[in-house]
């Protein structure tokens, strides 16, 4: 059976395939929020916005720390990802156990050649969050779903470009959603995504990082293509409910 934890690290992966959404973002503009900073922000999301507009498909190399709230020791775990629009994923965990991640639109297939098991099922009944599945295909309109604003604290990552935070927006039926909030580090120059991390209202953070991006090398449909055994076995996933 497909462990637990690597589906919560699966649907905080999703949230990297937020190509084109961001220009539906809106900023936050609390009384408290510093006009410079705010400035700043914006000229993020603009060019984060203008990379992801001209990206068709992209693969990199991503390491991902997971620290899982009441356990000391953060779980880490490192693999590729490539991406297609509209909507085609493909997650592959290499270390320290493999486990592939297939996405096409709303249907997914996770299979662990370990257990010799394809869990197949649809995204929408599979995961107890939207927010992941609104940034991966666009379903929803993201200005009704964040308010985006500077990330208190430090604030900025690598060459001290301005951090991102995403706030979910209060919805009437999704006060069970499990996410917090997600915090968006870029790369200066290429403006890609450097890092994200998810915070979830249980108090797990997932946290990843990619490096060796290439964009727009022409990914065929091919390399979505899941290619399975014949000895393995079929399990259709749970359909999960937010959490009340």
């Amino acid at each position: 059976m497909m462990k637990k934890l690597h589906w919560t690290c699966f649907v905080g992966g999703l949230l990297i395939c937020a190509w084109s959404l961001f220009p539906l973002l809106t900023l936050a503009a609390g009384e408290e929020t510093d006009e410079k900073a705010l400035k700043e922000v914006r000229e993020v999301v603009k060019q984060l916005q203008s990379r992801y507009e001209k990206t068709k498909d992209l693969q990199a190399d991503f390491t991902q720390k997971t620290t899982i709230e009441g356990f000391e020791r953060a779980i880490t775990s490192s693999g590729k990802v490539y991406i297609k629009k509209p909507g085609r994923l493909r997650w592959n965990y290499l270390d320290p156990s493999v486990e592939d991640i297939y996405v096409n639109r709303d249907d997914v297939k996770v299979y662990v050649p370990e257990h010799k098991q394809v869990l197949v099922g649809k995204l929408t009944q599979m995961a107890a969050s939207k927010a992941p599945l609104e940034l991966l295909l666009g379903a929803a309109k993201l200005d009704e779903s964040f308010n985006i604003e500077p990330t208190p604290g430090k604030g900025r990552g690598v060459g001290g470009i301005r951090l991102l935070t995403l706030l979910p927006k209060s919805r009437e039926g999704d006060a069970g959603r499990s996410l917090q909030k997600i915090v968006l580090e870029v790369f200066p120059k290429t403006y890609f995504i450097r890092t994200i991390s998810l915070y979830e209202v249980s108090g797990n953070v997932a946290s990843f990082e990619f490096s060796s991006l290439q964009s727009n090398i022409g990914l065929g449909d091919t390399v979505f293509d899941l290619k399975l055994p014949s000895d393995v076995e079929v399990v259709k996933a749970p359909v999960l409910s937010a959490p009340q």
